[in-house]
């Protein structure tokens, strides 16, 4: 039920440019699931504050940390989607700071005398409630930090090469299939590229505003990475379909759908890579 909630609530967050009646100050924290890999996203409410933005573990006044939580502190970062200000929503790259105690008591008690539904749920909680502060990626302080992210997403690239590499040859025969199961086995290999490379666009969406802000020339390529994102998107959801779907067992397939799946993938990656190569690279400025 709950999961049917947040979906409703993010497919209206989406379609009213970040608005929901009844959620004032909301945002959506996607991050990977520690288990899966999997993209997960969860409707926050939230505070801005000194360009940073709070979020609270309250999960309802359950005596347990919420689940986004873990997965946000596991991984290390995320994306947060917010309003845009001009009717639509745009994804910031986002790394969390948990805050101390006495900071975290501090706001907690704010956010309660702002929103009193916060003070019930530490009432049932019995716990002491998480404060994250979500700090959003700026390009403008470190002249050296734009290339190292560059640098960063090529061996993200290096490393879903290779995945998709290991993959072709064990549904071409090539490497020792896995055993007790190997059709399940080689499932779960597809279904872990597939959150791995949705996981991996979502980031780079993130990180897309920091650079286009940075470096506005970017724009059209931006434009047409994101038009690219969206076509891998749903590819990857006709795959992960198909692998739940009864005869998936196929290796030749198998092989088709992922073929079909990475079309056009390496072209993505070597013109991303040129053009924010290009824009971050040390040079003197006029």
């Amino acid at each position: 039920m709950a999961e049917d909630f947040n979906r409703q609530v993010i497919e209206r967050f989406r379609a009213n440019g970040g608005r929901v009646e009844g959620f004032p100050d909301l945002l959506l924290l996607t991050t990977a699931g520690r288990r899966t890999g999997k993209p997960r996203t969860t409707p926050l409410v939230y505070r801005e504050d000194a360009g940073r933005y709070l979020v609270f573990g309250s999960n309802g006044g359950a005596p347990q940390h919420p689940l986004w939580y873990r997965n946000l502190l596991a991984a290390g970062g995320g994306t947060a989607e917010l309003p845009d200000g001009r009717g639509g929503t745009v994804a910031h790259s986002v790394r969390p700071v948990e805050l101390d105690p006495d900071e975290r008591a501090r706001q907690y008690a704010e956010q309660a005398r702002r929103v009193p539904a916060f003070a019930e749920y530490a009432a049932r909680a019995d716990r002491n409630i998480p404060v994250v502060a979500l700090h959003p990626l700026d390009l403008s302080g470190d002249p050296a930090l734009p290339a190292a992210i560059v640098a960063g997403l090529r061996l993200h690239h290096a490393d879903l090469r290779r995945q998709l590499a290991d993959l072709r040859d064990q549904l071409n025969g090539v490497a020792p299939a896995p055993a007790p199961d190997p059709a399940a086995q080689l499932r779960a290999r597809c279904l872990s590229f597939c959150h791995g490379l949705d996981m991996h666009h979502i980031r780079e969406e993130g990180a897309f505003t920091a650079f286009q802000r940075r470096y506005p020339q970017l724009a059209p390529a931006l434009a047409r990475l994101r038009a690219d994102h969206r076509t891998v998107a749903e590819a990857l959801a006709r795959f992960e379909a198909h692998l739940a779907a009864p005869g998936a067992d196929d290796p030749a397939v198998l092989r088709a759908e992922l073929d079909r799946l990475t079309d056009g993938l390496e072209a993505h990656f070597a013109y991303e890579e040129e053009h924010l190569l290009a824009a971050s690279a040390p040079h003197p400025r006029p």
